[in-house]
């Protein structure tokens, strides 16, 4: 990779993001492509994001991505917002045009793909979804949007005004069944995911370094023909996933997830296609 006078800068603002891949990942597609851009992570917290979205602004970088947890602050600070961005009102990927940032979330598209990698078509079926932040908003947003039939949402406050604000636009646009519950009601899971086709943990319950967490207490709520999801990838096994494993459920983790939002974002900044059997081979096997 050679960096000239003229390298653009892409890059990543979260925090944490020394464990991210997604610097070599996008580095390798540019360098794929001959592209003259160069991608970067750095941590930024909450308080300090207003301020390096401007000096990125006044830098002229191409774009960037955001991870936690900055991800539903960035909505209010850009100019202009994707259908999904604006539904979710969180924002993982921004494009930057002489000043003019342009949001736009791509975690659900990055999801759906890995379903449909995975050899799984949840279209026209029965989601259980934990969570509210900005992964889990955009899966909700985009597996409405891409025809997913009913949706039951388990969050910690199901009456959080933000999140009955989303589902309530989504029912609107979409006409999908969309029920909020809350995480603690265990007979009500049970029955929503006896008859659910896949279940999707949106959280970071069981996310290194805190792998013994789990959203569900143990594997008697899963049955064998349930999809069981995570969009975790440090473990690359989680307990959820194990707990499918032992069940005999088809599982699958974030990984995927992960490559397939990045690819969405690579196009959006560059008109190109990621590279993914390269990509895949490099850093997904």
């Amino acid at each position: 990779m050679n960096i000239s006078g003229s390298t653009r800068l892409i890059c990543l603002l979260g925090s944490p993001v020394v464990h991210s891949i997604s610097p070599a990942m996008h580095n390798a597609a540019f360098q794929y492509h001959d592209l003259d851009y160069a991608y970067l992570a750095f941590d930024v917290g909450e308080n300090r994001l207003a301020s390096v979205v401007e000096a990125l602004k006044e830098m002229n970088v191409r774009g960037f991505n955001l991870t936690m947890p900055d991800k539903n602050l960035m909505a209010a600070l850009c100019d202009r917002l994707s259908p999904a961005a604006e539904i979710s009102g969180s924002v993982n990927t921004v494009l930057n045009e002489n000043g003019v940032l342009t949001g736009y979330t791509t975690d659900g598209i990055g999801y759906m793909k890995a379903c449909e990698d995975a050899g799984f078509d949840i279209i026209g079926k029965k989601m259980t979804l934990f969570g509210a932040g900005g992964a889990a908003t955009a899966i909700l947003v985009q597996a409405a949007l891409d025809g997913v039939r009913e949706i039951s949402l388990f969050t910690r406050d199901p009456k959080r005004e933000h999140t009955l604000k989303i589902v309530s636009a989504l029912r609107e646009r979409t006409g999908r069944k969309i029920q909020l519950f809350s995480y603690e009601d265990e007979d009500v899971l049970r029955r929503e995911l006896a008859d659910s086709q896949i279940l999707t943990n949106g959280t970071n319950l069981g996310m290194a370094p805190h792998e013994e967490g789990c959203i569900l207490p143990d594997a008697s709520f899963l049955h064998k023909d349930l999809i069981v999801s995570d969009i975790i990838y440090n473990p690359r096994k989680t307990r959820l996933l194990q707990m499918a494993e032992e069940a005999g459920c088809p599982h699958f983790n974030g990984l995927y997830m992960l490559l397939y939002q990045g690819a969405e974002a690579f196009r959006i900044w560059t008109g190109k296609d990621m590279p993914l059997d390269l990509i895949k081979e490099k850093f997904f096997r």
